[in-house]
């Protein structure tokens, strides 16, 4: 045998041995449960050492554990059990033994009278494997994460990091930028909760309100930048919305009597249940999809989250809410399996009572969007237009994109084609442009149709020109006539 074939013989064993190894599955075994578990193990150990740091150095700890120790003696029966054993038992031995530990655990003294002392960190640490009490840590460190004084930006990173169970690399990837940025922002957050005192704890009252619109906001932003890239070659970026899909249905189990976590599952379960019929590399429009490919078991989780928002909200003596109401518009699609069947007026309306409660540019522009198709695309663009007067959606690329739809559905092609082509210099989406730039094309070459058409009406009743530069110039006039009416 020579020493190639030696080598390739190896690598089959190889490849052979790892397909039934244990230690392999160990190792996957390990990667699944801390996906799901992680949160929970930081979240129970952020309670009793209330510093978010020392809790993932914990967990972390135990993560480590489970690497050298599963491949050995096999996955647990109960893997996160083991994981907050472990870690448990390492924040005793460091608590006893470092004093640098112990003066982080002095952090409790905060709260004198209601949080664990020294004397009884035994006690405590045993109530974090209390199933009720692990929900409730996993609530306290989902408010922590989403507080009101950290940025937009790093409130995304640290609940995708602490509550997602994603690695910075996952994170920066998703968002496309470097990853020491997304681990600058988490530190940043980090330091920041510690700085401003945030408490580790699920606020009540009027707090309570402001700070879930706050973690609603951050669900809904990660869901959408999955659903609909902001930059780069992706049309979309599923994993991003699944991460999100799978935060919004923890939220509603955590806190089942509000009515806009039920309404924000409810949105986000209808709106993934097309992911397999939106395309892939090349974008396919809501209106072209096969609705044969939705996935209806998200259809019916959707509807029945969203029949959850409407009882809550009745209960309560509220109207449904901002995400209640766009899931109501998206079981409103997904009840149409035929686009023709689609209830436009009941979406306008909708939109019409989300863009009161939200005042919404944004939201104006999907009414209109709506109204063009219930009433007509003269009635939608007289919306877009105003809204385009306005300047609230400066710079916005889908505003250009409405316009261009309507207007070429009025028969004003050529000015749909400049308005097309201005949303694909807007957008950052690469698929999305060049989306918009073929729409441009189709959109040119039914002008240049439509001027033909106009230009071999008029020769009928006029004299033909005469040969040259001027026939020519006419000609262009002609055109530009036949796709420009007055007052355009």
């Amino acid at each position: 045998m020579t020493e190639e074939e030696g080598q390739g013989q190896a690598a089959v064993d190889g490849q052979a041995r790892s397909r039934t190894d244990p230690g392999r599955d160990a190792h996957r075994a390990v990667a699944a449960v801390w996906r799901i578990e992680s949160p929970r193990l930081v979240a129970g150990l952020a309670r009793l050492v209330r510093d978010l740091d020392t809790a993932e150095e914990l967990a972390q700890d135990a993560l480590v554990a489970a690497l050298e120790q599963w491949p050995r003696e096999g996955v647990p029966r109960n893997p996160g059990a083991w994981l907050m054993t472990t870690a448990k038992r390492r924040a005793i031995d460091q608590i006893r033994r470092d004093e640098t530990f112990a003066r982080k655990l002095r952090l409790l003294a905060r709260e004198q009278e209601t949080g664990p002392g020294p004397a009884d960190v035994e006690e405590a640490f045993a109530r974090a494997e209390d199933p009720d009490a692990i929900e409730d840590d996993l609530l306290r460190l989902v408010f922590t994460a989403c507080h009101p004084v950290l940025s937009q930006e790093a409130r995304v990173a640290l609940t995708l990091r602490l509550v997602g169970g994603l690695t910075t690399d996952e994170i920066a990837r998703a968002y496309l930028v470097a990853e020491p940025t997304v681990a600058q922002r988490i530190v940043r957050a980090k330091r920041t909760l510690a700085k401003e005192r945030v408490p580790f704890e699920v606020p009540y009252g009027p707090e309570r309100a402001q700070r879930l619109a706050s973690v609603l906001e951050v669900v809904y932003l990660v869901f959408n930048e999955g659903y609909s890239a902001t930059a780069g070659d992706d049309w979309t970026r599923p994993a991003l919305c699944e991460d999100a899909l799978r935060l919004a249905r923890v939220l509603a189990g955590l806190m089942p009597a509000e009515p806009e976590v039920h309404g924000l599952a409810a949105l986000l379960e209808i709106q993934a249940s097309r992911s397999a019929a939106r395309g892939g590399a090349e974008p396919v429009l809501l209106a072209d999809q096969d609705r044969r490919r939705w996935d209806m078991l998200l259809v019916r989780r959707g509807f029945a989250a969203l029949a959850r928002a409407n009882a809550a909200a009745r209960e309560r003596g509220v109207a449904p809410g901002p995400y209640a109401l766009q899931g109501a518009i998206a079981a409103c699609h997904a009840s149409a399996l035929d686009p023709a069947d689609t209830d436009w007026d009941r979406i306008a309306g909708l939109y019409r009572m989300l863009a009161a409660r939200t005042g919404s540019p944004v939201v104006e522009l999907n009414r209109a969007v709506a109204v063009g198709m219930a009433r007509g695309p003269a009635a939608g663009l007289e919306l877009a237009d105003a809204l385009a007067d306005s300047g609230a959606l400066e710079g916005y690329h889908l505003l250009p994109a409405v316009r261009a739809d309507l207007l070429l559905r009025l028969g004003r092609a050529a000015e749909a084609r400049e308005e097309f082509a201005r949303a694909a210099e807007s957008t950052r989406n690469n698929a999305e442009r060049a989306l918009l730039l073929r729409r441009s094309a189709q959109a040119g070459a039914e002008a240049e149709a439509g001027a033909k058409t106009e230009a071999g009406a008029k020769a009928e009743v006029e004299p033909a020109p005469e040969p040259g530069r001027e026939a020519g110039k006419r000609a262009t006039a002609a055109a530009d006539n036949g796709v420009q009416p007055q007052g355009s």
